[in-house]
């Protein structure tokens, strides 16, 4: 997953290139942006006749020999902050879906079956089974409401060596997601940043342990990480589409999640499926189709989503919810692929 910067001229351009290798050595965690840095007037115009669903031409994904999430997934959760019961339900039956067998299509279990067809070296596909482990909840903010990279991991390492209810270690088949509430500062949040999978230093955590971090940005930058249920300040006349479970800060965090649980199955120790050759950097299966929700998608244009009879947004459908969540890239096809595809 690729960290976003924002290019305001050449200049800036030539010190990114300066500083980059000095950050990628402080700060070698990945991370995703909901949309492209870039805005043309005409990507706001929500007409039908577009179809930019990824190139062929340019998109190079290789494998590159490392382990992939083969077994049984399991989730296990960190509730970092306040989190209301409301937030947390609509958050476990997103992560429980991927795995459901009678939801309506286009599913959730549709997309992650997309997921699927990466393979590690033997030829075995990602596991079809993702279900939600043990959940911890850190609502005193034990390392505080302003974290960096690092003291995630800390936080990480407090979740499974608590003295109550430890969460259990399984670094074979188990993702750690550390979520935190909309009140807590995280080193590049808004900025840089919505979210980042990486995985755990023995140094700090004890264990090599994939996991991912993801902020609810509802008091902080809803514009940035939950478009499109909320539109930043610098695009005059943009309406937010209205959220499918009427939180616009979980709304928004359920496509991130789905995009790093994605990324961590097919590239936990960052030496799996990625575009590029720096594998501190690498442009992963949903980084190729950052901001395409639907047939059409690219640019700041969504694509074709849905509506539901309460005016909601979304593109596919869980257990019981519905949900908005990006689509990934589909190396049988090579472009990006949804279960909510009008062509497919």
């Amino acid at each position: 997953m690729r960290e976003v910067f924002v290019r305001s001229s050449s200049v800036l351009v030539l010190l990114i290139l300066i500083a980059l290798p000095l950050f990628l050595s402080i700060t070698p965690s990945i991370a995703w942006r909901p949309w492209p840095n870039h805005y043309n007037s005409s990507d706001f115009q929500f007409g039908g006749s577009k179809k930019y669903e990824g190139s062929s031409e340019f998109v190079h994904l290789k494998y590159h020999m490392g382990p992939v999430l083969t077994a049984h997934i399991t989730v296990h959760t960190i509730w970092y902050g306040a989190w209301q019961k409301s937030q947390k339900k609509i958050i476990r039956e997103f992560i429980n879906s991927m795995s459901a067998v009678d939801s309506k299509s286009p599913s959730v279990s549709g997309w992650w079956k997309i997921v699927q067809l990466y393979t590690d070296q033997t030829g075995a596909n990602i596991s079809r089974n993702v279900h939600l482990g043990a959940e911890k909840n850190d609502r005193f903010y034990s390392h505080g409401k302003s974290l960096t990279r690092l003291s995630i991991q800390s936080v990480i390492k407090s979740a499974i060596s608590s003295s109550t209810n430890p969460l259990p270690i399984n670094s074979g088949s188990g993702l750690y997601l550390l979520l935190t509430s909309d009140d807590v500062y995280v080193q590049d949040f808004c900025r840089q940043v919505c979210g980042f999978h990486y995985f755990t230093f023995p140094s700090i955590v004890g264990y090599t342990l994939p996991y991912a971090w993801i902020g609810n940005s509802a008091k902080q930058c809803p514009g940035v990480c939950a478009y499109p249920f909320a539109v930043p300040d610098f695009i005059p006349g943009l309406k937010p589409f209205k959220s499918p479970n009427g939180d616009v800060g979980v709304d928004g965090m359920i496509s991130v999640i789905g995009h790093e649980i994605a990324e961590l199955a097919t590239n936990p120790l960052v030496n799996a499926w990625y575009a590029g050759q720096d594998p501190s950097f690498p442009v992963e299966i949903a980084d190729l189709c950052e901001g395409i929700y639907g047939t059409g998608g690219g640019g700041s244009y969504t694509g074709q989503l849905l509506d539901g009879h309460d005016g909601a947004t979304y593109n596919m459908n869980g257990i019981r919810r519905r949900f908005l969540v990006q689509w990934v890239w589909n190396h049988v096809v090579n472009y990006c692929s949804g279960p909510n595809a009008l062509d497919q």
